[in-house]
């Protein structure tokens, strides 16, 4: 896979988190809890991609203003809502915390 492969993937999959994000909090919403643990395990697995995907498309120079510390302080917030059980709190962390981040990321 060559260096514009990677960037039109990499920005093809990041276009598609936010609605997966409202699809998240949504379920946590309508206390579809199995559901929506479920697409948070996807939401993770596809976190670890991404991170790969960071490290190569810096190695090739291209800037895709992923903040990973930013990215870390989320997860651990939706960590600690899934620990206490408060899907109302990890819904707002998804809906209105980590969906901007990943939009402006997109803009």
């Amino acid at each position: 896979m060559d260096k514009l492969e990677i960037v039109d993937e990499y920005y093809k999959y990041v276009a598609k988190i936010p609605a997966g994000l409202q699809y998240i909090a949504d379920n946590l919403r309508a206390d579809n809890v199995p559901k929506a643990l479920n697409e948070i395990l996807n939401f993770s697995e596809g976190i670890t991609w991404i991170k790969q995907m960071e490290e190569i498309l810096i190695d090739q120079g291209v800037n895709t203003n992923l903040n990973k510390h930013q990215l870390e302080d989320y997860l651990n917030l939706i960590n600690e809502g899934l620990e206490k059980q408060d899907f109302v709190l990890v819904a707002d962390i998804f809906e209105y915390e980590v969906m901007p981040y990943f939009e402006q990321i997109i803009a």
